[in-house]
């Protein structure tokens, strides 16, 4: 039984670690709700926007399922692996802050109490000069093979710096 809490600490302090990757500023847009809860919040589906940080005039839109009931208002409810993504240039020209590697995590969030994470991941297609981002989530043991896709291109003046 001790070494099972031993393996559980060493658990929640690797997910301590791992809470503190690349992080890109999020904004809520707005919400709707999907089903009437009695007591808390109701279930939702979330919109967020989220600059990337390395790439100033791109912003990614996120979709996403909020559980809310009591567990979803204190943060004790898993949300559904389920989310949607679309990413656009907002400004009128791309700048670059520094080198971008070919693969790289723009955002992750915790989704529920333990171990269930959402990434959005930033993809450079060399040949295309074009942006990809991927939005999944994962959990320690079984993740899901639920994504969602988008790109954003880059004008042919303007090539992605790499690292």
């Amino acid at each position: 039984m001790r070494a099972k809490s031993l393996a559980l600490a060493a658990l929640f302090g690797f997910a301590a670690i791992a809470t503190d990757a690349a992080q890109a500023a999020s904004e809520q847009v707005g919400e709707v709700s999907t089903a009437f809860r009695w007591v808390g919040r109701n279930d939702r589906v979330v919109v967020e926007a989220y600059d990337d940080p390395k790439v100033q005039g791109v912003t990614c839109y996120v979709s996403r399922a909020r559980t809310g009931g009591v567990k979803g208002t204190v943060g004790l409810a898993e949300d559904r692996a389920e989310a949607s993504i679309a990413c656009r240039q907002v400004a009128a020209n791309l700048q670059f802050v520094g080198k971008l590697p070919l693969q790289e995590d723009v955002f992750t969030e915790r989704m529920s109490v333990l171990f269930k994470r959402l990434h959005i991941v930033r993809l450079v297609d060399p040949k295309r000069n074009t942006l990809v981002y991927l939005t999944y989530s994962d959990k320690l043991v079984d993740g899901s093979p639920q994504n969602s896709v988008t790109a954003v291109p880059v004008s042919a003046g303007n090539p992605i710096p790499l690292k």
